[in-house]
């Protein structure tokens, strides 16, 4: 079972997201204006897929339905209830990347696979999860770094007190001065 928060949670942690609540009851997720997920009436998800991803949905989620839209199918369209964190995590993100400007989507597929150590010149310290996570936003060295408040940092997904600290340790011992 998953919740809304979940949801926006995921959706809010992808490069170039803003949530647009332009309705009473629907909550969308958009990169770059195209929207990927949106919540709909009774707690469904509403996942915005290529064809060939929404007929794998539909085939894993008997309570799944076609997300129709002038004729033609958008994506899906679950509750919420029937989909788990892991899964929804998943779809979101392949959601996501469908819409994506080619760019970001390819700055994000490779922070997926950035090495705490090995990436820039990041301290190994921070970990491998905020090391992907800001891999996948395109900051990749400290001076990158220091241009982000400690909310940004904080705010994430991946990037906690530690490799906050961390990374506050690094700057100093560089002569950065951290963004406002």
């Amino acid at each position: 079972m998953t919740t809304f928060a979940q949801l926006r949670k995921t959706a809010l942690s992808l490069p170039g997201t803003a949530e647009q609540g332009d309705r009473p009851g629907v909550i969308a997720f958009t990169v770059h204006g195209s929207l990927f997920a949106s919540t709909g009436d009774n707690d469904h998800v509403h996942l915005h897929l290529p064809a060939t991803e929404a007929e794998k949905v539909l085939a894993a989620y008997p309570t799944a339905e076609p997300l129709p839209h002038d004729g033609t199918s958008a994506g899906v369209r679950v509750p919420l209830v029937d989909i788990d964190g892991q899964q929804l995590n998943h779809w979101v993100r392949r959601a996501w990347f469908f819409h994506a400007p080619r760019q970001l989507a390819r700055q994000a597929a490779a922070g997926e696979t950035a090495v705490a150590g090995e990436t820039g010149d990041l301290p190994k310290a921070i970990g491998g999860p905020a090391t992907r996570a800001l891999a996948g936003v395109g900051i990749t060295t400290l001076a990158q770094v220091a241009e982000l408040t400690e909310a940004d940092l904080m705010a994430m997904h991946g990037v906690g007190p530690k490799a906050v600290r961390v990374l506050g340790e690094a700057l100093r011992a560089a002569g950065h001065e951290r963004g406002n």
